[in-house]
């Protein structure tokens, strides 16, 4: 049996050696389970940012809302100074306030109006007359006379001199669409208001 030549002995290692090798194959590749792929999520409030040989994570933070500071005074429960977010309209600052008083007339005064930063809120009482009063809630004129035009409905902003129904809803449509007016000098922003009419308007106009 032992009696082999040497070339056979060669053959017969060389068998051996293959059957080593397959059986290992079978072994790693059958018996022992595949290494299954972990992935990583990243945590919520990150994103991936290529940065060119590898990939890093970068948290993401929220920008910090803005706010505004208005004064809210007259018939509410306690009347003062409150910061409130930006986009905020007078319902959210009579409730800041405590909510309305018992006399309040809150009919009188245009709740779903945005409010801007810096403005006086004033909340009437039955019976009291706005006309002269700055009441930045109820769109009627300021004390000097001058017309808000971020409160002026179609009607007061036609008291203007050179405003008629039209020019009066392109500047309702105007700060409708683009927010309050921030100063005089944005009404010249409206289609048809140019520099020569409104140095008409300058003196008869107001914002706040």
């Amino acid at each position: 049996m032992f009696n082999l030549t040497r070339t056979q002995q060669y053959l017969l290692l060389g068998l051996a050696a293959i059957l080593i090798v397959g059986a290992s194959f079978v072994y790693w590749h059958q018996v022992v389970p595949a290494r299954q792929r972990v992935v990583i999520e990243p945590p919520p409030g990150t994103k991936l940012i290529d940065a060119g040989s590898g990939t890093m994570l970068s948290e993401e933070t929220e920008p910090e809302p803005k706010e505004i500071i208005i004064h809210v005074a007259g018939a509410v429960v306690k009347s003062g100074v409150y910061h409130l977010p930006e986009g905020s309209r007078v319902i959210d600052a009579i409730t800041a306030a405590g909510g309305a008083a018992a006399e309040a007339d809150l009919d009188a005064i245009n709740l779903a109006q945005p409010l801007i930063d810096g403005q006086k809120v004033w909340v009437p009482k039955a019976g009291d007359q706005l006309v002269g009063e700055t009441n930045s809630a109820s769109g009627a004129a300021g004390g000097n006379g001058k017309v808000n035009i971020n409160t002026g409905d179609l009607t007061q902003l036609q008291t203007l001199n050179g405003i008629g129904p039209s020019l009066a809803q392109r500047i309702i449509d105007y700060r409708t669409n683009n927010g309050p007016f921030r100063q005089i000098e944005d009404i010249k922003n409206v289609s048809g208001i140019g520099t020569k009419r409104f140095e008409q308007l300058k003196d008869y106009i107001t914002v706040y």
